[in-house]
């Protein structure tokens, strides 16, 4: 599948992969901060954003994507940097190719499986019929009663827009990613690689437990955790500053 993408700056290649129900947009600001440093990618997975929609869904099949990204555009020895999804494809990518990477970060990810825990999103879009709506406030409205969060509804309505006049839409493929979650949440195969990686986490998310540092050595011997406080999941839009300082520490060394 021929992946939407854009690039910016100039120099050693870095390819940010986003999350679960997100798209490159989300990476805008980061991005613009990392290209002074590195030539930056930034990735539309399948069924999110501006790349295609399709009704199988798989990590192994975001690798091939990958792979066939970086190969259209002769991009060699990347540091592949991801998000939660995005994280776990990105050592998914380094278990099939781990000579085409130059590091990984991997953003508040384990190799863990993880638990259903998306039910009141997935409740909240099918509450919303998009047929009916005549403005972005209403679904906000919808959204308002499932999802507490203001930054995670803020997150998804980025996800909405006018597809013709008068016609809202989702950039997500929901019903498809629905359907894989079993394959979302799963644990990442069991295997050792040597590749130097970040695991960057948030001290106020539960994604990565203190318990978790002897299975990420076991399965990255060559890696380092780093803990930001004040921050959750979404470590890198809620501590930008010490964010962006822990990823140019690791990767421009």
């Amino acid at each position: 599948m021929k992946l939407y993408y854009r690039q910016l700056g100039q120099g050693k290649p870095l390819v940010i992969l986003h999350g679960l129900f997100g798209f490159s947009d989300n990476w805008q600001t980061h991005a613009k901060k990392l290209a002074e440093y590195y030539e930056v990618t930034l990735v539309d997975l399948r069924n999110h954003g501006h790349s295609p929609w399709s009704a199988e869904f798989s990590y192994a099949l975001m690798v091939e994507d990958l792979h066939e990204l970086l190969a259209d555009l002769h991009i060699e020895k990347p540091i592949l940097l991801g998000h939660s999804m995005g994280g776990k494809l990105a050592m998914h990518f380094d278990q099939s190719y781990p000579q085409f990477i130059e590091k990984l970060i991997v953003v508040d990810m384990g190799v863990k499986a993880y638990p259903p825990h998306h039910a009141h999103i997935l409740a909240a879009i099918h509450a919303i019929d998009l047929s009916k709506m005549s403005a972005r406030s209403e679904a906000e409205a919808i959204l308002q009663t499932f999802v507490e969060s203001e930054g995670i509804r803020q997150f998804l309505l980025k996800n909405l827009y006018w597809e013709e006049k008068g016609k809202l839409a989702w950039r997500v493929n929901f019903p498809v990613l629905e359907a894989s979650m079993p394959e979302i949440l799963a644990a990442l195969p069991e295997h050792e690689s040597f590749t130097p990686t970040l695991f960057i986490r948030g001290l106020l998310s539960n994604y990565i437990l203190d318990e978790d540092s002897v299975q990420l050595e076991s399965y990255y011997p060559d890696s380092q955790l780093a803990s930001i406080p004040n921050a959750g999941h979404w470590v890198h839009a809620e501590a930008p500053d010490a964010f962006i300082d822990e990823v140019l520490s690791f990767s421009l060394r």
